[in-house]
C-alpha cells in the first residue's frame, strides 16, 4: 500500500509513521526541511516540500504519482481542503481528513458522544474551522466523488507529553516541577467532569485499520481510549506516578478564561466539559482495535521518556507565571 503523510512527524502521527512502516507499507512523509526537528521516520521516504506556502512546487513534485491512501495531518481551514481538492482529486484512492473531537457540539447535550452528535463549537475557532473543513470535503465526495475520509482524535498524547488539563503543551514537564516543588495547581471547576486520554500508538491501530477500507469513504471516526476519568483522577494519578501528592487548587473556569484567552476556546470549549465517546463505529469498521495503555501506564512511560534526560525536562516560566496569577486572583476572591 502506498502512503503519502502531510506532516507525519508529530506527537499523534508519529505513531501511525511507524507503525505503518511496521506494517510494510510503503511510506512517503511531506516535511519541509530534511534537516528539521521533527523529521520522518527510519525506513520512510522523504520528501521536502512546504504544503502551506508553495503548494504548486508539491503539485510538480506530485506529478504522476497515485497513492492508495494520502493523510492531511495539518489541514486546518477550508481553504487548506480547498487546495487538497485540487491537489489529489485523482491521484488518490482514499483521503483521510485529521479532523478533531473538540468540533462535537460545546456543551453537549449528551455526554455520551457518537459520531452522530452535532458539530457545533461556539467557543473555539479551530474547531468551526475543522467542522468547514469537514462540510467541504463531504460536500465534495457527495457531489464528486473525493475518496474522503474523516477522523476526530481527541486528547491524544504519547511519550514527550503530559496532557494534563492546566499544563504546558509546548514544556509538559512544567505541571510536573510545580507538583515536585509543592506548588499549586489549577483544576478547573470540581475536578468531577469526565474526561477520556488515549495514547498515541493506541490511536494508530484503529487509525490504520481505516487505510484501504473503500466501505469508510464518506464517513466519519473518533478514534478513543474507553477509560473514563475526572480531572481529579488524572492529576492524583500523576501524582502518584511522581510519588508526591499534587496540591490541587480548584477554579472556575470563567476565571481561568478571564486570564487566558486561549481557555475560551481549549477548556470552556472542550475540556470543561464532560467527553465520553462511543467508539462502537470504529470498533465495528476496525475489529482489532482496543486500546492497551492506560492512563496509570501511560503517564509513568511520559514521566520516565522525560525524565531520562534533563534537556527534556524544560519548564515554561510564562505558563508558570499564568498559573500563579491566577490562583493569586482566586485567593483574593477567596480569601482563606
Amino acid at each position: 500500500m502506498k502512503v503519502l503523510f502531510i506532516g507525519g512527524t508529530g506527537l499523534i502521527s508519529i505513531a501511525s509513521s511507524e507503525l505503518a512502516l511496521q506494517r510494510g507499507m510503503d511510506l512517503t512523509v511531506l516535511n519541509r526541511s530534511a534537516s528539521s526537528k521533527h523529521t520522518a521516520p527510519v525506513g520512510a521516504a522523504l520528501m521536502i516540500g512546504d504544503i502551506h506556502s508553495d503548494p504548486e512546487k508539491l503539485r510538480d513534485k506530485l506529478q504522476g504519482q497515485y497513492f492508495d491512501v494520502v493523510v492531511d495531518w495539518i489541514a486546518y481551514t477550508a481553504e487548506d481542503i480547498e487546495r487538497d481538492i485540487s491537489l489529489f482529486s485523482g491521484k488518490v484512492g482514499q483521503f483521510i481528513f485529521i479532523s478533531s473531537a473538540s468540533a462535537y457540539q460545546k456543551p453537549p447535550v449528551h455526554y455520551i458522544i457518537t459520531e452522530q452528535t452535532p458539530l457545533e463549537n461556539p467557543f473555539w475557532q479551530y474547531s468551526r474551522d475543522k467542522i468547514a473543513c469537514e462540510e467541504r470535503l463531504m460536500d465534495e465526495f457527495h457531489k464528486n466523488g473525493f475518496p474522503v475520509t474523516i477522523v476526530r482524535p481527541s486528547l491524544t498524547y504519547g511519550l514527550s507529553q503530559i496532557p494534563m488539563i492546566m499544563g504546558s503543551w509546548s514544556d509538559p514537564y512544567t505541571i510536573v516541577e510545580r507538583i515536585k516543588q509543592g506548588k499549586k495547581v489549577i483544576v478547573p471547576g470540581d475536578g468531577s467532569s469526565l474526561w477520556v486520554l488515549t495514547w498515541n500508538g493506541d490511536f494508530a491501530k484503529g487509525f490504520l485499520g481505516l487505510f484501504g477500507r473503500q466501505d469508510a469513504l464518506g464517513e466519519a471516526f473518533h478514534i478513543t481510549s474507553d477509560e473514563v476519568l475526572t480531572w481529579n483522577q488524572i492529576y492524583e494519578e500523576l501524582g502518584r506516578a511522581i510519588g508526591k501528592k499534587p496540591e490541587i487548587v480548584h477554579i472556575p473556569s470563567d476565571l481561568i478564561a478571564a486570564y487566558s484567552e486561549h481557555a475560551i476556546g481549549s477548556l470552556i470549549g472542550d475540556k470543561s466539559n464532560s467527553a465520553v465517546f462511543d467508539n462502537s463505529k470504529i470498533k465495528q469498521f476496525v475489529p482489532e482495535y482496543s486500546c492497551e495503555v492506560p492512563w496509570a501506564v501511560g503517564v509513568r512511560r511520559a514521566l520516565a521518556w522525560h525524565e531520562a534526560d534533563l534537556a527534556r525536562q524544560t519548564v515554561d516560566a510564562e505558563h508558570n507565571q499564568l498559573l500563579d496569577t491566577i490562583i493569586e486572583a482566586y485567593a483574593r476572591a477567596f480569601p482563606g
